[in-house]
């Protein structure tokens, strides 16, 4: 089933219960209508109407109690919608230079409406990318992830030059904080001390050395200079 064959809703949530499977299984009613209410609130109930609507398109499996999980279909749906959302984050940032901090929330709205024929022809005006500007996996045509990049600068190894590869793009305020620091991705830094009992990590960015909470740290990912594996290919 292509994923503009259903409802923006439909994407929503099969979207939404994939990246909560990743954290647990099966997804709890609670933990689905949490995650959809940071964006537009709901009630329990049209939680639940909705989880059972997509048991009947054979998108989740559904136990009363004990929560929802996607099926082969729902996953595919799921996947495509996140690799349209990743190219059209891509092609916002590289071909309209809009920020870093603000493709996220365009690519949200534009995403529904992306059919799989337009996002191929992104995808290979972009060169097939493998990653989004943020740094996340991009599922390719066929649905597969490639390998997520890096570790978290939280816990990298001490005065070793690391390349940014991946930020977390789940908080605007964050990026942009990130961005006047010019702590983004393909910027080389160096993790020069951390403070005890969890205070501040020091992090050398240039020719500056900043220093960040270690929440902050944890939404950086970065590999050592020299590591070909990761961030190649954007």
């Amino acid at each position: 089933m292509p994923s503009e064959k259903v409802s923006k809703h439909v994407q929503d949530y099969v979207k939404t219960i994939y990246a909560l499977q990743q954290e647990q299984r099966p997804v709890s009613n609670g933990a689905l209508k949490a995650k959809l209410s940071e964006i537009e609130p709901r009630s329990a109930a049209a939680v639940t109407e909705m989880i059972q609507s997509l048991v009947k398109l054979n998108l989740v499996h559904y136990e009363p109690y004990q929560g929802v999980e996607l099926t082969a279909t729902g996953e595919r749906v799921a996947l495509e919608v996140i690799r349209h959302h990743h190219l059209l984050e891509l092609y916002l940032f590289e071909a309209l230079g809009v920020p870093l901090d603000e493709v996220h929330g365009e690519a949200e709205q534009l995403e529904h409406a992306l059919s799989a024929s337009l996002a191929e022809r992104i995808a290979e005006r972009l060169g097939q990318p493998q990653y989004d500007p943020h740094g996340a996996p991009i599922p390719t045509r066929e649905l597969a992830i490639p390998a997520q990049q890096g570790d978290p600068l939280l816990t990298a190894e001490l005065m070793q030059p690391l390349r940014i590869v991946e930020v977390d793009d789940a908080s605007p305020e964050l990026l942009r904080y990130l961005t006047t620091l010019n702590l983004v991705p393909g910027r080389i830094v160096t993790l020069c001390e951390r403070a005890p009992f969890d205070g501040p990590l020091h992090v050398q960015v240039g020719e500056h050395r900043v220093a960040i909470g270690q929440q902050t740290a944890a939404a950086i990912r970065v590999c050592p200079v020299g590591d070909h594996t990761a961030g190649e290919q954007r």
